[in-house]
């Protein structure tokens, strides 16, 4: 009834059957490019409307990388207890589906390592993500001081999967200097790769944000490698020219202007 109210209005048919399956006629689909424009219209007037008032409620849509999900959970918590009328909801996945949900725009906000070059994306760093080589207590490496770079040769490595920041990193690091690691297993997820380690499958590389209970307790040390950590950085990302609502814009802010002081041992 609707559909034909919409074509009596109009004075011209919208849809078509043709078999079992309804198309868009040309008036159609005018009025659903029309109509999709005054939604998006709709949507940005009330974002105004919002941020006239400042954050007060609304809706935050964020995705992080796998390894950031060890203090993203402590950013947001210090970012509701300011905003407590705030709801969220947290993605945590693995780099190809960062790049997926960026290039479709489909998240608010992106927390993640290195970003892509393909995109056009804004980008801005906020923290240090020092990668470092970790090894079980009893490792004969744990006692030797500094260890050659060439020394890692002789060992076997447990590493993420294929496309994964972390393992990116590592490759290209060790690629430049003319090193060339055994990799003994793959591994999903920074969890994985700790308890494998752990379990004197080979050695490991992770980002020190991971480590904090194992080194704690002592069931992983870090070893003083040459040239180590490799320094990389955390990023705060969204498609550039992107309309952030104000609530995202506001923890934006928060995370480039707070997380040093919310993630700090004190904080």
């Amino acid at each position: 009834m609707q559909i034909k109210q919409l074509e009596e209005g109009v004075g011209l048919p919208l849809f078509e059957q043709l078999g079992k399956k309804t198309f868009l006629t040309e008036a159609g689909q005018e009025m659903f490019n029309y109509s999709r424009s005054i939604g998006q219209l709709l949507d940005d007037a009330g974002e105004v409307m919002e941020s006239l008032k400042g954050v007060q409620r609304g809706h935050l849509d964020v995705a992080v990388a796998s390894t950031a999900n060890y203090f993203a959970t402590r950013l947001l918590a210090a970012f509701v207890r300011r905003f407590p009328d705030i709801t969220f909801s947290l993605d945590v996945t693995n780099r190809e589906t960062l790049l997926r949900q960026l290039e479709g725009n489909e998240r608010d906000l992106v927390v993640m390592g290195r970003p892509p070059a393909g995109l056009t994306l804004d980008a801005s760093a906020f923290m240090d993500n020092p990668l470092v080589v970790i090894a079980p207590p009893g490792h004969e490496l744990v006692a030797e001081g500094v260890v050659p770079l060439h020394r890692l040769e002789a060992e076997t490595f447990v590493v993420r999967e294929q496309g994964s920041g972390t393992r990116i990193a590592m490759e290209r690091f060790f690629n430049e200097r003319g090193v060339h690691l055994r990799t003994g297993m793959e591994m999903s997820s920074n969890e994985a790769i700790k308890q494998a380690v752990e379990a004197e499958l080979g050695l490991g590389i992770v980002s020190i944000h991971t480590l904090a209970l194992e080194l704690e307790t002592g069931r992983l040390q870090v070893l003083e490698v040459e040239d180590f950590p490799i320094l990389r950085h955390w990023y705060v990302v969204h498609r550039q020219g992107k309309r952030l609502s104000p609530v995202a814009q506001a923890f934006k802010s928060f995370i480039l202007e707070e997380s040093a002081g919310v993630l700090s041992p004190t904080g």
